[in-house]
C-alpha cells in the first residue's frame, strides 16, 4: 500500500490559530490535499456517529481520493472499561470496512500517569482482543505513541509490542514522537521493522517541529533505505503541526505540497 496521506491534526491547529471552523472548510481542505498530490486524508475515528466516518469516505472520493486509516485512542488499560472500549472500537470499524478504510491507527489513552504494570498487562491484552477484532474485518490495527508511553526508557511503548501478537498488532511508526521521546528512529526499526504497517511524518531541527518535511534532526533518508532493504509498503502519512517556535513562512496548503515533494524525493512513493 503506497499511499501517501496527510492528517487532519497540522491543518486544524493552523485554522485554529486564524480562528475558522476546519469542519466548515473541510472542502477547501480536501481540495488542497488532492492538489498537493496526496491519495488520502487521515481524520479522527467518530466512535459515537460511526456514519460520520462513512461521509468522510464520500467527501475524499468526491475530490478524487480514497479512504484509507483513521486515528483514534481507547481506554485500554482499564480492566473495567476496556471491554466497553473495544465493543465501541469494532462496532465503528465495522461501518469504516463497509465505507472502504483499511486500518485504524490507535494510541491507547495516557492517563497521567505511569500505568502500572497490571494496567499495562490489561492494555497488552486489550490491543490482541482489538486486533483480532479488526482482523476479522480485514482490518489492521497499527498501535501509536506519543511522549508519555516513552517514558521511563520507553516502558509502555516496549510493552505493547513485546506483550502483544506480532502477527496481528501492528506499528504505526510516528517518527518524530519516537525521536522526541528518545529512543533512536533506527533501534525502533531494528526490533519493530517487522510490525510497521504505517508511518507518521513530521521533522524538527533543533528539537523544534518544521512547518513541513524537510532534512533536520531525524535522517528519514536512512529510514528510507532501510526500508528498500527489507521491501517495505507504506501507507505513509504527512502529520505536520505547530509548537512554540515553529517558524511559519508558507501556507498549510504550501507546507503539505512540499512535503508530498519530500516523500516522492526520499521514500521514492
Amino acid at each position: 500500500m503506497n499511499f501517501v496521506g496527510t492528517q487532519l491534526y497540522g491543518w486544524s491547529q493552523v485554522y485554529q490559530q486564524e480562528k475558522k471552523n476546519l469542519a466548515e472548510h473541510m472542502n477547501e481542505v480536501l481540495s488542497a490535499v488532492r492538489d498537493g498530490g496526496f491519495d488520502f486524508v487521515e481524520g479522527f475515528l467518530d466512535v459515537g456517529r460511526p456514519e460520520n466516518n462513512t461521509a468522510f469516505a464520500d467527501r475524499l472520493r468526491a475530490k478524487g481520493m480514497r479512504p484509507v486509516s483513521l486515528y483514534t485512542g481507547g481506554r485500554l488499560h482499564d480492566q473495567e472499561k476496556a471491554d466497553e472500549a473495544i465493543g465501541q472500537l469494532l462496532a465503528a470499524a465495522k461501518v469504516c470496512q463497509a465505507a472502504g478504510y483499511l486500518m485504524l491507527n490507535c494510541n491507547p489513552d495516557p492517563i497521567g500517569r505511569a500505568k502500572t504494570d497490571a494496567e499495562l498487562k490489561v492494555q497488552a491484552a486489550s490491543l490482541d482482543k482489538l486486533a483480532a477484532g479488526l482482523n476479522e474485518l480485514d482490518m489492521i490495527l497499527g498501535v501509536h505513541n506519543h511522549t508519555p508511553e516513552m517514558a521511563d526508557d520507553a516502558r509502555e511503548f516496549h510493552h505493547n509490542f513485546r506483550n502483544t501478537d506480532g502477527g496481528k498488532v501492528g506499528f504505526c511508526f510516528d517518527v518524530h514522537w519516537v525521536y522526541r521521546g528518545g529512543l533512536a528512529p533506527r533501534a525502533a526499526l531494528n526490533e519493530y521493522h517487522d510490525r510497521i504497517v504505517s508511518w507518521h511524518l513530521r521533522q524538527s531541527r533543533d528539537k523544534i517541529w518544521l512547518e513541513d518535511l524537510a532534512d533536520g534532526d531525524v535522517d528519514y533518508q536512512e529510514i528510507a533505505d532501510f526500508i528498500v532493504q527489507h521491501e517495505f509498503h507504506g501507507p505513509y502519512i504527512v502529520e505536520l503541526a505547530i509548537e512554540n517556535g515553529t517558524k511559519i513562512t508558507r501556507t498549510v496548503a504550501e507546507n503539505n505540497q512540499r512535503s508530498r515533494q519530500y516523500v516522492k524525493k526520499v521514500f521514492g512513493v
